[in-house]
Parts: structure tokens; C-alpha cells; sequence
């Protein structure tokens, strides 16, 4: 098939754009497939981070995907809509996870020919913090293509309410491959200068109000010394609401913060030396987090916030957001008994069903059922 795809993808750093990268490698291995990218995604003032790039370097990617459009520039709307036609694909993916890029997705996708699939690959559809104008451009967006797949059964829902004739089609985040290799706890921690011995936590990503970051410091305040925190991530936001721990003399020594952008060739570090990832979120619709967890063999404690609950399953502990104390106590229980060891089996014997080969696969054969 000839595939065109848009999304975000190098330069530009974060989890969609490893999304998509790895994504891409799977099509590749049976398809042609043409990569388009963002010329500007976000104008700097509007960024809350220190960057939207990844550092330069050399990369596979750097002269793959062909930059063409820019979020607040409705001329180069045209211009990418015309490089898209040119490529004459079979099926065009269109990556949505921000309702202000429905504008130039409708313009893409309007201007192909009928004989196209256009398939909405919906990460987000409702952001973490909404505006007034998200149900008009989702609705927008969600008529000028012919299919959409989601991540989540929530995210489903929600496209199911704006479109209520949507074909809809629920495949679930494959699990990251594309990072060095897990390496010997206890050599993780010695770089990271933990305790050998010490039952280890990961918050790990972007720091965002959203995620509950303060929730989760407030639990493992309640917790014994034995317990370190690793939290690995850049702030988005203001980091002096989490001074109150981060400050604290009695619990500085036992989290260790690396508060900035964390690069693929550094995370197995972080995932190697932990023993439980925890996603403590207020709202969420799935997580790459979980996929790199369960990739390094590592279970997950999570609160029953969208898809989150879907994605571990019995890999792990699902429990109510915004309860500390609730959070603290079943960290204990989790450590106190062999429930580690069984979600560890658990993962090992999923792990093929969670495959960038599967996804791709039933990807292409959704697009080709339209």
C-alpha cells in the first residue's frame, strides 16, 4: 500500500513523536510510506517547556519526514495539503491529539482524492485542560475522515458522542522497543546513587498538574525509609508546589529528581533501577509511560483514570485518584507480599500481544474494511 502519515516527528521531541517513529519502522517493512511533520507545532511563547526539540544530532530521521506546516500559519495549510496529494496515498494517517490542529487535518484531508482512506489516529480527544471551542473543531475534524482509531475504549466513547456514526476502532499502545536494553538493578542504582537494597518508585514523564505528582508525594511521605522515589521528568508548570517534599530534609535524600527532558538513550536507566512505575493522574486517556514499563518488565500502579485501567489490566494495581493515604497503603501491600513477582509473570506472558508488528497489521486491515 502507499501510506502517507502525518504527526510529529523529529526534531521535535516527545511521546508522540516516539509513537509514530516506531510506527512507521512497522509499516515500512511492507508498505511505502511518506512521512509529513510540522515546520512549527507550538509558537515559543506558548511552549510551557524548555524546549520542543530534541538535541541535533544525527538521526535516521532527520531527513525522512518532510516539514511543511505550521499550527498558526493558514498559508502553509495549502502548501501541505498540496505535498500530501503529490504523494497520492492509498491511506493517509493523521495523528490528532490537540484541537487546534482540526484546522489544517480538514484541509489535508479534504483535498485528497475520494479513492484515499483517511484514518484519525485520536491519541487525545478531550485535552487535560479544556477550552471552550474543543467540541466544535473535534466535531469538525471528525467528519472529513472515514475512520478513526483510538488507543482506549474512553477515547471511543468520546468520539462515539461527537460522532455517533463514527467507525471506530479501539487498538491498544504497543509497548516501546526502541530503548537500550534493560541493565542490572543493581548498576542502575549505582549510577543513580540508590541504595542497593531500597524498594524503588518511578513517576516518570512530563510533570503536569494533571498528573498528580503532589498526590503521589504526599503518599510517599506516609511511607517507611526503605522506599526511594525517582522522578524523572521536566516540569511544565510551577515546581514550587512540589517544594513542600522536594525540600524536605527528611524525605530529600530518598527522591531523586532529574527534572528535565529525559533522551531514549537514557531511559533504561531510570526503569532498570525501579521496581514499580506509578502513574498517580487525575485525568488521562492512555500512557506511553505503561508501555515502557511493561517493555522493561516493570508493573505499574495506577489510578482508574481513563484507559489507564485497560492498559495494565492485571499487570499491575488499579486504584481510585487524589486518595494518599489509599496510594500509600497499597504501595505497602504490593511490596509486603509476592504481588510483584505476579505481575511481573504477567507482563512476560502478554508481551507478544502488545507488538508494533500487530498493531500496524490490523492498522492497515481497519483502513482497507472502509
Amino acid at each position: 500500500m502507499k501510506i502517507s502519515l502525518f504527526s510529529a516527528f523529529y526534531p521535535f521531541r516527545g511521546g508522540i513523536a516516539q509513537f509514530n517513529e516506531r510506527l512507521v519502522e512497522e509499516l515500512d517493512r511492507h508498505h511505502e510510506v511518506d512521512v509529513f511533520t510540522f515546520k512549527q507545532q507550538y509558537p515559543n511563547w506558548l511552549f510551557p517547556g524548555t524546549s520542543q526539540f530534541v538535541k541535533e544530532g544525527n538521526s535516521k530521521w532527520q531527513d525522512r519526514a518532510s516539514r511543511m506546516v505550521s499550527t498558526f500559519n493558514p498559508l502553509s495549510y495549502i502548501i501541505g495539503a498540496s505535498k500530501i496529494k503529490k504523494a497520492k496515498p492509498q491511506i493517509f494517517i493523521a495523528n490528532y491529539w490537540m484541537t487546534i490542529f482540526a484546522p489544517f487535518l480538514s484541509v489535508f484531508s479534504s483535498r485528497l482524492k475520494k479513492s484515499s482512506k483517511r484514518i484519525l489516529l485520536v491519541h487525545n480527544l478531550q485535552p487535560h485542560e479544556p477550552r471552550f471551542f474543543d467540541a466544535l473543531l473535534n466535531r469538525f475534524v471528525l467528519k472529513r475522515f472515514d475512520g478513526v482509531v483510538v488507543l482506549s475504549e474512553q477515547v471511543k466513547e468520546q468520539v462515539l458522542h461527537c460522532k455517533k456514526d463514527a467507525q471506530v476502532k479501539v487498538l491498544y499502545h504497543p509497548w516501546y522497543d526502541h530503548f537500550d536494553s534493560k541493565i542490572e538493578k543493581s548498576s542502575a542504582r549505582l549510577q543513580l546513587g540508590i541504595p542497593e537494597e531500597s524498594k524503588v518508585l518511578l513517576f516518570f514523564g512530563l510533570i503536569r498538574e494533571y498528573k498528580g505528582l503532589d498526590c503521589l508525594l504526599e503518599a510517599f511521605e506516609q511511607l517507611d525509609s526503605s522506599f526511594h522515589l525517582i522522578i524523572a521528568g521536566e516540569f511544565y508548570g510551577k515546581r514550587d508546589v512540589y517544594d513542600r517534599w522536594l525540600n524536605s530534609p527528611l524525605l530529600n535524600e530518598r527522591i531523586h529528581l532529574a527534572d528535565h527532558f529525559v533522551p531514549d538513550e537514557n531511559v533504561h536507566t531510570y526503569f532498570s533501577a525501579s521496581d514499580l512505575c506509578v502513574l498517580p493522574y487525575r485525568s488521562a486517556t492512555q500512557s506511553g509511560v505503561t508501555a515502557t514499563a511493561f517493555h522493561f518488565g516493570i508493573p505499574c500502579l495506577v489510578t482508574d483514570v481513563g484507559g489507564l485501567q485497560d492498559a495494565v489490566g492485571d499487570k499491575g494495581m488499579t486504584i481510585p485518584p487524589n486518595k494518599p493515604q489509599g496510594m500509600a497503603s497499597s504501595i505497602e501491600m504490593i511490596f509486603n507480599g509476592d504481588a510483584l513477582e505476579k505481575y511481573e509473570r504477567r507482563i512476560e506472558l502478554e508481551r507478544t500481544q502488545f507488538s508494533w508488528d500487530y498493531f500496524a497489521r490490523e492498522f492497515v486491515q481497519f483502513a482497507n474494511e472502509l
